[in-house]
């Protein structure tokens, strides 16, 4: 992978289930999916050195939510 040559594609793939099962508190997310909402959240967007790593969280206040989703976007994706 460009961003990644000691992972394959099967792993992140499996990083991506785990971070999807926490999301959803499935039954067979294990222990941390089984905590309350406020907890999952700041467990997923904590800052770490991991596979699947989120951007810094954005409280979503301002005055032009598309004008603000184009600049994060540019910012954070591009």
């Amino acid at each position: 992978l460009a961003f990644s040559d000691n992972k394959t594609i099967d792993e992140i793939k499996q990083s991506l289930a785990s971070f999807h099962k926490i999301c959803c508190a499935a039954s067979d997310g294990g222990p941390i999916a089984r905590l309350d909402l406020a907890s999952r959240f700041r467990w997923l967007t904590s800052t770490r050195s991991t596979i699947v790593q989120t951007s810094k969280v954005h409280p979503g206040f301002c005055e032009d939510p598309a004008v603000t989703l184009l600049r994060l976007h540019n910012q954070l994706v591009l």
